[in-house]
């Protein structure tokens, strides 16, 4: 087993194109059919909370469900493995119901196996009742300014993989060394994950399952400023008022927040009414202006949140390519028409922010598509048109489904919405085409063994959790991440 190679972009576009393979219909006359034969096949291509909360629902409301779960990485989990912060434990705890969830007779997971170069949708659809896409957003949104791409200048997910050992950024090695400043671009709870992760006192990050590698470029980080840039202000800050607490709680961390941001115009009263949440944070952001405000900072680390402001260019250092500043064009709030509504536009006011580091939290993209996959409650559409018909078959969950947003549980809902959708047809009888039986998993083992694909079942992902765990004992740690893909695959023999 070599090292898996991520699908390049332009092949994973194609999965859009949903091609239906012999046997299937679109004809609604199967509706009238007697529901519920036995067994259905179900594979879910995606291994994370989504996934997994789709797998759940799926064996709790159909006994005859057979259910194969499918994931290019060796590790299953997805996000909560390689998205959670190392320091939020208690929201990984979520791993052992979808670890009994594995057990169940009913349902098998097959790692190492990449949708579009080891096996097709269009295979998957013929060996499958019903293929439910859940792989998620792995791929960035981009600014589109001058100087993008210069170094020193990363993507949150990149850099938030990177501290949590996942195989495709274990070598990204981002330079902690050489500034003492680092901008994020953005405010949501991702922004405040990786702004915590630089600030926060490494003997604490010691005691978590933070990657080795991660924690000693850490220890030996010069940054002391972090600068956290919103377009918008206070009021319209993305995080969470949890997220917020937390950083705002930081040993050793002087927080700068400027009184002038948290003046509010009617429009902000009006959003501060109509949401608990930007509430809280408001309320947070306030007292900790209040708190810190003429304190000494000696000897502290910086919390600098910059409202108002919109990268338009990254600016080089003086070898020419490493980036060694953000320009930053100042923004007001203007009223874009919906109800209680505001957008940030540019003043055509500059300023320079220097840095050394540059992380955008600007959010994801899902791979294969530009945004979400057209669906109807989880239901695969052809088209975002008018005419668009439903794909038989093919059902979307997660962040393909609605865009990159909410937190873990979110994808609980959300599967429960999918899944209904499936039990709704199959009482319609729409999976008992009677020219088309499915192997499902047979079918599936028969197409990895022509490939001489080489899968990590749960049981091998058993043994790599037992390993790293037996690790992370002998540095008081939950567990020592195995980073790479062959000590992966290895680990998993």
């Amino acid at each position: 087993m070599g090292r898996v190679r991520p699908l390049h972009h332009a092949a994973r576009r194609l999965l859009l194109l949903f091609p239906r393979p012999r046997g299937f219909s679109s004809s609604s006359s199967a509706a009238a059919a007697t529901p519920s034969r036995e067994p259905l096949h179900v594979c879910v291509v995606g291994s994370g909370p989504a996934g997994f909360y789709t797998a759940e629902k799926m064996l709790k409301g159909h006994q005859g469900a057979q259910v194969d779960i499918i994931d290019r990485l060796p590790t299953p989990f997805g996000l909560v493995r390689s998205g959670v912060a190392p320091d939020h434990p208690e929201t990984k705890i979520v791993v052992n119901q979808f670890s009994r969830v594995a057990a169940n007779d009913r349902c098998s997971f097959y790692g190492n196996v990449s949708l579009g170069r080891d096996v097709s949708l269009s295979e998957l659809r013929k060996t499958y009742d019903v293929v439910v896409l859940a792989y998620g957003a792995e791929s960035d949104r981009s600014l589109g300014i001058p100087g993008e791409d210069l170094r020193g200048i990363y993507s949150a997910r990149e850099f938030v993989w990177w501290y949590n050992g996942h195989p495709d950024m274990c070598n990204l090695a981002p330079d902690l060394r050489s500034t003492d400043s680092a901008v994020v671009l953005g405010q949501g709870n991702v922004a405040l994950d990786v702004a915590r992760i630089l600030l926060r006192c490494t003997s604490e990050l010691a005691a978590t399952d933070i990657a080795d590698y991660a924690l000693d470029a850490l220890r030996g980080s010069t940054i002391r400023k972090v600068y956290l840039v919103g377009r918008r202000g206070p009021v319209q800050a993305a995080c969470t008022a949890k997220e917020l607490r937390e950083i705002l709680g930081l040993k050793n961390v002087h927080v700068f927040i400027k009184e002038a941001d948290l003046v509010t115009l009617p429009a902000d009263e009006e959003e501060i009414r109509n949401s608990r949440i930007k509430r809280r944070v408001y309320e947070l952001l306030s007292k900790a202006a209040i708190a810190h405000k003429g304190k000494n900072n000696d000897g502290q680390k910086e919390l600098h949140f910059v409202f108002f402001r919109r990268p338009t260019r990254f600016l080089p250092s003086e070898d020419g390519v490493t980036v060694g500043a953000v320009q930053l064009e100042k923004t007001c709030l203007k009223d874009d028409g919906e109800a209680g509504k505001q957008v940030a536009v540019g003043t055509g006011e500059f300023e320079d922010l220097k840095c050394g580091l540059v992380l955008k939290s600007i959010g994801y993209k899902s791979l294969a598509v530009e945004g979400i996959v057209p669906n109807l409650k989880g239901k695969v559409l052809s088209s975002e048109t008018e005419n668009a018909t439903v794909e038989p078959g093919l059902y979307v969950v997660g962040w393909l489904k609605r865009g990159p947003t909410g937190i873990v549980a979110t994808n609980l809902h959300c599967a429960e919405e999918t899944v209904a959708s499936i039990l709704e047809d199959d009482k319609k009888g729409l999976f008992m085409e009677p020219d088309s039986k499915k192997q499902g998993r047979r079918g599936l083992l028969e197409i990895l063994e022509q490939k001489n694909i080489r899968f990590v079942p749960f049981n091998a992902w058993e043994k790599i959790d037992s390993k790293e765990k037996i690790a992370g004992e002998l540095k008081n740690k939950p567990r020592e991440k195995i980073k790479t893909w062959n000590d992966l695959l290895m680990a998993a023999n």
